[in-house]
């Protein structure tokens, strides 16, 4: 058995990332749990205006897997100075999708949100919180560059230093910002969006002085005098823009279910709000053993030992079930008191905590899902990958239309999670047993 697929290793992999994604949602946490205090209007504002600017966001994060698989490819069969080129040249498109996506947001979300938003109040809380967000999004697509880079190389610690001081600054300023402590304005809403964005250009200023002082990464620093080569360009998007429309689309569905929800009335999409921040901790192992299972069967083709393959997906949904099962224990033991902490409201409190029971419930088929679905990712099959989250996420808001549009309860409709974790994994399991996807070339 190679070290590489170890438990350890794939532990050592994904520790960092589950840090890190843990101060990263951290912020959305901040944010809900600030916005409770301003009452359900503040919570379905930022309910859907975050939704929607992650679901732009997941252009760039879709973008950076494609890198990230070519990348560990390129790791595995020990060519640092393509690696050095292809993370250069990953850089310059991903500012150019961000130039596109602030330029085509300043110019038709106000159109797009007031069409599918039926409250006034929130459509309007919603656009003041986007109006500022977006302008992270250059520092958010340079990050997610550099995560690429790192889980790409297993070398994901820079991750969690760099997602820890974002969550930091970002609680901090949504204190001062929302409320207007001391010498800060009292700017609500809008409060809350600006501390996002000044926490995202903090975690990147992080990642470019550790990437520039560390020595360990001399052979892949490059120079910004690299020349343009657009073999690179296009081999990059040929390999990215199926994982970019993916995961736009995945994202895209939770706006989608968010609009379904608020039609059912404010405190529906309050709850839904608060059981979101709830559930991303909830997610934190998958995402980290999802980014682990990702890279290192990118890392097993390019070393020609996918025999692998099918360990390193058992025993990172084992090692995610039982950070899942952990996390699940402490939670149910105190659901009330967890859900306290986003909202005062006792009604709010007791109409949250079936949900909650549904997606603890949820949580380890998720975890079967996203894991075997990011092996087949990881194949560098992104076409096949990005079918099956098309089919997938159909079947999973034909499900949530039909909940909603029957008038049923909150939970029900989350119900839909259940589906959707057990439909993802069992189409990518299919394609990786009966699919010829060892041989693929990048």
């Amino acid at each position: 058995m190679d070290n590489h697929f170890s438990y350890r290793n794939i532990w050592k992999i994904a520790y960092p990332i589950i840090l890190g994604s843990l101060a990263q949602d951290i912020i959305t946490i901040a944010d809900t749990a600030f916005a409770g205090r301003l009452g359900e209007i503040a919570l379905g504002s930022i309910a859907l205006g975050g939704i929607f600017y992650l679901a732009l966001i997941m252009l760039g994060f879709g973008f950076g897997i494609g890198v990230q698989v070519l990348i560990a490819r390129r790791h595995g069969e020990n060519y640092p100075n393509e690696v050095k080129k292809i993370w250069y040249h990953s850089f310059v498109l991903l500012f150019i999708f961000a130039l596109f996506i602030f330029t085509l947001s300043k110019l038709f979300t106000p159109t797009l949100l007031k069409s599918i938003v039926s409250s006034n109040d929130i459509f309007n809380g919603a656009l003041s919180y986007l109006n500022i967000r977006i302008f992270g999004i250059f520092a958010a697509f340079m990050n997610i560059g550099f995560r690429a880079f790192y889980i790409g190389t297993a070398n994901t610690k820079v991750i969690s230093y760099t997602t820890i001081l974002m969550a930091i600054i970002n609680i901090l300023f949504d204190y001062w910002l929302i409320f207007g402590v001391s010498i800060f304005p009292k700017l609500g809403i809008s409060g809350a969006a600006l501390a996002s964005v000044i926490s995202e250009y903090s975690a990147l200023a992080a990642f470019i002085l550790f990437t520039r002082f560390n020595a360990d990464l001399s052979k892949y620093r490059f120079s910004f005098k690299c020349k343009f080569n657009t073999k690179y360009f296009s081999r990059l998007l040929k390999l990215s823009t199926p994982t970019m429309l993916q995961n736009f689309i995945s994202l895209g569905s939770w706006f989608v279910f968010f609009i379904f929800v608020e039609k059912m009335g404010s405190e529906s999409l309050a709850i839904s709000n608060i059981i979101r921040s709830i559930y991303i901790i909830l997610l934190l192992p998958i995402m980290g053993f999802s980014s682990a299972t990702n890279s290192l069967v990118s890392f097993a083709i390019g070393k020609n030992m996918s025999q692998y393959v099918p360990i390193i997906i058992k025993r990172s949904i084992y090692l995610s079930w039982l950070g899942i099962g952990i996390i699940n224990a402490i939670c149910l033991l105190m659901p009330n008191s967890i859900i306290s902490i986003f909202t005062n409201s006792q009604v709010l409190i007791d109409s949250t905590v079936p949900v909650f029971y549904v997606v603890s419930a949820a949580s380890f088929l998720l975890a079967f899902g996203f894991i075997v679905f990011n092996a087949v990712t990881g194949t560098a099959n992104t076409i096949s990958s990005l079918l099956i989250e098309i089919i997938t996420i159909l079947i999973y808001l034909t499900g949530v239309n039909v909940i909603t549009s029957l008038s049923l309860k909150i939970e029900h409709v989350w119900m839909m999670e259940l589906f959707y974790g057990s439909i993802l994994g069992t189409i990518s399991l299919l394609y990786l047993k009966y699919a010829n996807w060892n041989k693929k070339v990048i």
